[in-house]
């Protein structure tokens, strides 16, 4: 368990704070949402999100400029919005707000969208997993401590 005591005010959320301020704003989120189930062009984003045009014109220049989205030409004077590899690794914590919602704040229909996991064909439930045991990771079974980590073994 953290010890708030023990951590200084900066460490406890300075990455939260500076990931937050890059994309924590409502738009931004269903913008990259978005890109992760295919959009790519500039009207299939107003058309899917009912956006204001000068708001998406101005979170998509953000993303880009933040190095989330690369605008890239399909035909002359058109351009689309690709992920780049630092887009692509928010996926799991767009997947994770999803289960939250769908959990916490739940349509009364059911959830609007469901993954299918492609290598089993079974509908995809995501957790947070420590990559050497695998053991699921979860408020209760870390502790945070300042870098450089030092390690006690």
């Amino acid at each position: 368990m953290i010890d708030p005591g023990a951590l200084d005010r900066r460490f406890r959320g300075e990455s939260v704070g500076r990931a937050l301020d890059l994309v924590g704003e409502r738009w931004t989120l269903l913008i990259l949402r978005e890109a992760f189930f295919g959009v790519r062009r500039y009207g299939q984003f107003v058309r899917n999100l009912s956006i204001p045009r000068p708001t998406l014109s101005a979170r998509l220049k953000s993303l880009v400029e933040a190095g989330l989205l690369e605008r890239v030409a399909y035909a002359e004077d058109r351009d689309e919005y690709r992920l780049t590899q630092a887009g692509l690794e928010l996926f799991p914590a767009i997947v994770v707000l999803m289960k939250w919602g769908d959990t916490y704040v739940p349509d009364p229909d059911g959830p609007p969208v469901v993954l299918e996991h492609s290598a089993c064909g079974e509908v995809a439930e995501a957790f947070l997993a420590c990559r050497c045991c695998g053991e699921e990771i979860t408020a209760h079974n870390v502790v945070a401590h300042p870098w450089p980590f030092q390690d006690k073994t």
